[in-house]
């Protein structure tokens, strides 16, 4: 378990760095479409396509690492009313059913991947199948998180309820 912990902290990170440098990617593309359009009058072909692109793949890579960080929308409130035991088992009920969606969307984000493999995109020679990658690439990453968010609960590394600042 130990070892997997590890993966999943080095698999995390490459996630979260791919993500940040999609979301640079983008970011960047759009001050030049923006440029081109509205100052030099002749929009880009191409920037936007590769922009939007780009913000595919951050979201698909952000998600690993605001699940290992606690991040994402959770039955927080719920489970802190609740004795330790039932939080609990309520927090490792919804990892459940979120492992089974993102296996879900592996399995049909591959089989998409292969569907549009000899399409490209609009304005560029490029097969879309790089854009519908992001599914199942970050469907692994996020798979990895959750199995490991669902260890560290188990093995009780679950968070404790925080205080706000002030209060007794």
């Amino acid at each position: 378990m130990t070892l997997f912990l590890r993966l999943e902290s080095v698999t995390t990170r490459i996630a979260l760095w791919g993500a940040i440098g999609f979301l640079v990617i983008a970011a960047g593309l759009a001050m030049y479409q923006v440029t081109t359009r509205f100052v030099f009058g002749s929009p880009s072909t191409w920037s936007e396509v590769i922009t939007r692109s780009a913000m595919i793949w951050s979201v698909f890579l952000g998600v690993a690492p605001a699940f290992r960080e606690g991040n994402m929308i959770a039955l927080e409130i719920i489970q802190r009313a609740l004795p330790r035991p039932l939080g609990l088992g309520l927090y490792l009920g919804s990892m459940t059913l979120t492992l089974v969606f993102f296996a879900i969307l592996f399995w049909q984000g591959w089989a998409m991947t292969e569907r549009v493999a000899r399409q490209t995109l609009a304005a560029l020679e490029v097969s879309i199948a790089w854009v519908y990658a992001a599914l199942p690439v970050g469907s692994v990453f996020i798979l990895i998180a959750v199995l490991a968010c669902m260890i560290r609960a188990a093995r009780g590394d679950w968070p404790e309820a925080e205080t706000p600042e002030g209060a007794p």
